[in-house]
């Protein structure tokens, strides 16, 4: 999948920055903040991409950055917390087999555009769409004014379809990222997993940290999230896995302040990688979360700890998806 940012009508590569070629051509798309990528965004996207490939045309998702909560919200007292980043929630996207991101850049400018103007100047003019599937509830454009009405009368003037998403429900429950960050800050993991259609993301650069582990047998990789903003679920220890040169490795993901080694309160993502011995340093790893092992405790000694972190490991290693 190819990821490109869009701003002033320049369109470049998010990874280098270069500017690039973007042809205006037949394209299904859809659009959306689509934070977690969760089992309701999944629903549409892969309804976009099955229109694109029964009409061979390509597809396109459009998402924004930062998150437009992030400029128009008037509450400062109602923070973001975001469940994927955007680089996260690319590997998702492109999971589902689209074959572009296109990322504008969100600010106020571009939040005081009406409705009409962003389907016609990028969806129509810039992308090429002739197929835009949303969802039932989706709104954009200057205060989300426009809706499936808007785009339905624009479809009719200008010669291109709609497709609709009905509302999904689990056991009449919807999906919302709402309800996801209250069961991840609750550390109910493997209920928020089954909200998103797919393992929670955690992902950062290796960084060095005290090495306080490699005393007790147990290294781990000290992960820097990047963000403030990114959704950490509720302290604890977590059942993960990664991916390393295309291997596949399980790993105990410790979130929280490690309170019997820690001087400095400050949160820290840390995991030990059953089985992988190399040096990890400066490289950029994702972690799938997939069950929640126990609380964070405050243990009596060194050896206590390293005594429950050879139990842990042995429910990691016994663990199956």
């Amino acid at each position: 999948m190819r990821v490109v940012s869009y701003q002033e009508q320049c369109i470049s590569d998010y990874h280098t920055g270069k500017e690039i070629s973007f042809p205006r051509i037949s394209s299904a798309v859809t659009v959306g903040s689509y934070d977690g990528v969760h089992a309701g965004h999944r629903k549409i996207i892969g309804r976009m991409v099955d229109i694109a490939s029964d009409r061979h045309v390509r597809s396109v998702v459009v998402t924004f950055e930062p998150h437009p909560r992030q400029v128009v919200n008037r509450d400062p007292g109602d923070g973001i917390r975001l469940l994927s980043l955007l680089d996260e929630k690319a590997t998702l996207i492109e999971s589902l087999g689209v074959a572009w991101l296109f990322v504008i850049k969100f600010d106020s400018v571009f939040a005081a555009q009406s409705s009409e103007s962003f389907i016609q100047r990028v969806l129509l003019d810039r992308i090429g769409a002739r197929h835009v599937v949303i969802g039932y509830d989706h709104g954009f454009g200057r205060d989300r004014q426009g809706g499936v009405q808007t785009l339905c009368r624009m479809a009719g003037e200008n010669n291109f379809e709609v497709t609709v998403v009905d509302e999904v429900r689990l056991v009449s429950e919807h999906f919302s990222s709402t309800r996801i960050r209250k069961l991840l800050l609750e550390g109910r993991i493997s209920e928020a997993n089954v909200f998103l259609g797919a393992p929670y993301l955690v992902s950062g650069c290796v960084v060095n940290g005290a090495k306080k582990g490699r005393e007790i047998g147990f290294p781990t990789v000290n992960i820097d999230i990047g963000s403030s903003l990114k959704l950490l679920p509720k302290f604890g220890v977590y059942i993960a896995e990664t991916t390393i040169d295309g291997r596949e490795y399980k790993a105990m993901m410790n979130i929280g302040i490690r309170p019997t080694l820690a001087v400095d309160p400050a949160p820290v993502v840390e995991a030990y990688i059953l089985g992988y011995s190399g040096d990890l340093y400066g490289r950029r790893l994702t972690f799938r979360l997939l069950d929640r092992l126990r609380d964070e405790m405050r243990f009596p000694s060194f050896e206590a700890l390293r005594e429950q972190l050879i139990r842990d490991k042995k429910v990691v290693e016994q663990y199956r998806k």
